[in-house]
């Protein structure tokens, strides 16, 4: 009696072998990213990394996020390798907004069927959005899981750790009425608002939107463009001596939305409408989706990336600072008191 061969791994849709080669593929990669305290990263169950040997009482900052539906739009036009990039920005923004340092990155990747040249694509984005945070990619996760997804499918997560010293953490107590908001430059609308972007691109598909002009490229270009990293100006202008009193990531909910997220009691601001030129690609879907704009102002970041508060008289010494690291900051409004809770006013 003949034996029959037995069903593998491969036969139900997994492919040990190809997890095996991106992991070949991608260890050049991660170790570009890699810190003095990273002990033991790719490769082992679990990741090993050592606090930095500056902090006298280091607090670790934890943030974890996606790219929410820009992955569709990403997959569907072939624009994969900067949507890594999102995906440390979601993270490692979040994360320096209490002063942290952002120390180390993980990332989660899952799909129907591990294809490893897109795989490769997408971690080359991650490690340069880990670069350019100054934070190490010490692991992740890649997940083969047949029938889950359809196929070219692919879906992202995140996990940043960043480290502060106890003393230096902000919380925003002590912004004031009179503080100044400096505002830092998005690229674009980074990762949020896309389900909002894709109906009314599917609104407009008559017209070809993709292909049309937007800036110095298309409106493609302007709708892909990975998210900005403010680590290492923000990190530089703490490092500066200047007293930042609170700072805001500019994501879902806009700016009405982030700005109060650290504001005290009995202070609220108001947002210099005049002081920056919202970006073309945020007029463009404000007119071809008929959006009010309020509407905008709660799903976009406009323009609008990272907003740090600080006391007014010290407002020169920190745009000199930002400046110098090229990160384009500007006056976007001041505190003002209040008494109603998370007041953000236009004018």
């Amino acid at each position: 009696m003949s034996k029959q061969a037995g069903l593998t791994y491969r036969d139900a849709g997994v492919d040990i072998d190809a997890g095996d080669a991106l992991v070949d593929d991608i260890k050049k990669i991660v170790k570009s990213t890699q810190r003095p305290e990273v002990l033991a990263g790719v490769g082992g169950f679990g990741a090993l990394v050592g606090l930095p040997k500056k902090y006298k009482e280091p607090i670790l900052v934890s943030g974890t996020d996606g790219v929410g539906t820009k992955l569709m739009l990403g997959i569907e036009t072939e624009r994969i390798e900067g949507l890594g990039q999102d995906l440390v920005g979601m993270c490692a923004n979040d994360v320096l907004v209490s002063g942290a340092e952002p120390l180390f990155f993980l990332d989660y990747y899952a799909t129907g069927k591990l294809e490893t040249a897109v795989a490769a694509q997408v971690v080359r984005g991650i490690a340069r959005g880990c670069k350019l945070s100054g934070c190490a990619l010490v692991g992740g996760e890649t997940a083969e899981m047949p029938g889950m997804y359809p196929p070219g499918d692919f879906d992202l997560a995140g996990f940043c750790v960043g480290v502060v010293e106890k003393k230096k953490i902000i919380n925003g107590k002590r912004i004031k009425k009179g503080d100044v908001l400096i505002a830092l430059p998005s690229s674009g609308p980074h990762s949020n608002g896309y389900s909002l972007v894709r109906r009314i691109l599917e609104l407009r598909k008559n017209h070809n939107p993709l292909a049309q002009p937007i800036g110095k490229g298309t409106l493609l270009d302007a709708l892909m463009a990975p998210t900005t990293l403010y680590a290492k100006p923000v990190l530089g202008l703490l490092a500066s001596g200047v007293d930042v009193r609170g700072m805001s990531h500019i994501t879902g909910g806009g700016l009405p939305g982030n700005i109060p997220r650290c504001f005290p009691d009995g202070v609220g601001a108001v947002i210099d409408t005049q002081s920056w030129k919202v970006p073309e690609v945020f007029n463009w879907l404000q007119q071809a989706g008929g959006i009010e704009t309020d509407e905008m102002r709660r799903v976009f970041n406009c323009g609008v990336g990272f907003v740090i508060i600080v006391p007014r008289l010290q407002a020169d010494r920190a745009l000199e600072v930002l400046r110098k690291a090229k990160a384009k900051p500007w006056i976007l409004g001041e505190m003002v008191a209040s008494d109603t809770p998370e007041d953000v006013r236009f004018a």
